[in-house]
């Protein structure tokens, strides 16, 4: 088929408005583009000069109408909960692909690593490492990279894949494994990590995120492919939490791992600690990724980690702190 160009090169829709979401359409404004942000609610933290949209994203007919124009459309979203991934991410799968087919917009998906399965020591993860997801998140996961870009070497559409660490950054709060314990540190109390306090893991930036989904949408010679955001060398959840304790001017607390066996048992009782101990292994195991190939392609670096810690500690605690 013959894509249709979009008439309005600066227009840019994100759809998702979560942390990534947010920082995302955040950097496209500051870019100087028209940025709409879609949303189930529509409602949420306020981003300057980003126009906001109510949308349920799987009726396809409306979100092609509010994509039809744009450069760029952004796939920020996650379902409503870890239990929902098999109801939830199909219909919207196949909204978006039917969008960007429709609109000629180039497709932009924020994937995770979930379909990558445990790594040896050592072991690097890059965007050619082989998938072996452990559960039914990254098998999802990794059907819907594979089927998009089937899609755009089929000429069908254009599309780009960007996939990243756990997120590190401000405003993230419990939706981030790196700063949901910034609250305890501030208070002093004893840290609780999942998996072992001492494997080497990878933390990707938000606005590195941000960055890259803005730069490759905007490149050509980017879509196609996968390609990591720039992430730093990994650091240990017991270096991350003495890092952000001396951000914050507060004493190193005690770091404790939740014991393996005990998640497992709490697991058998609660459907989301089930979903969330299939993908323990990130933190049982080292988790480090290689983000070289777009430092050294799309010339993107990653936000030097001293920086990353004074925003994520300062950005994350309670209003009253």
């Amino acid at each position: 088929m013959t894509i249709p160009t979009p008439s309005a090169a600066t227009k840019h829709v994100v759809i998702g408005a979560g942390p990534a979401g947010r920082a995302t359409a955040k950097y496209l404004q500051a870019q100087g583009h028209h940025v709409s942000l879609v949303s189930r609610s529509g409602t949420g933290p306020e981003v300057a000069g980003v126009h906001r949209i109510p949308l349920d994203a799987t009726d396809s007919n409306a979100l092609t109408d509010v994509v039809n124009g744009a450069a760029a459309m952004y796939n920020c979203m996650n379902p409503t909960a870890y239990t929902r991934w098999a109801q939830e991410w199909p219909p919207l799968h196949r909204s978006l692909l039917h969008a960007a087919q429709t609109t000629g917009a180039v497709l932009v998906t924020l994937s995770n690593l979930y379909m990558y399965g445990p790594m040896r020591q050592h072991a690097l993860i890059t965007p050619h490492s082989t998938e072996q997801p452990q559960d039914a998140k990254g098998e999802i996961r990794g059907r819907m990279d594979r089927e998009t870009l089937h899609a755009h070497q089929r000429g069908a559409l254009r599309a780009v894949i960007v996939r990243a660490s756990d997120f590190i950054g401000p405003e993230l709060g419990d939706n981030g494994h790196a700063t949901r314990n910034i609250p305890t540190i501030a208070a002093g109390r004893t840290v609780r990590v999942i998996g072992s306090a001492d494997q080497p893991h990878s933390w990707t930036n938000i606005d590195d995120v941000a960055a890259t989904l803005a730069t490759v949408a905007a490149r050509d010679d980017a879509h196609g492919r996968i390609w990591f955001a720039p992430t730093n060398p990994p650091v240990t959840q017991r270096e991350l939490t003495g890092d952000l304790a001396r951000a914050l001017n507060r004493p190193t607390p005690k770091v404790s791992a939740v014991p393996q066996r005990m998640l497992k048992l709490l697991a058998l009782a609660s459907p989301m600690l089930r979903e969330l101990h299939s993908i323990s292994y990130q933190f049982t195991n080292p988790w480090v990724i290689d983000s070289s190939a777009t430092t050294r392609t799309l010339g993107l670096h990653p936000t030097d980690w001293e920086t990353i810690i004074q925003q994520a500690a300062h950005g994350n605690l309670p209003q009253s702190s």
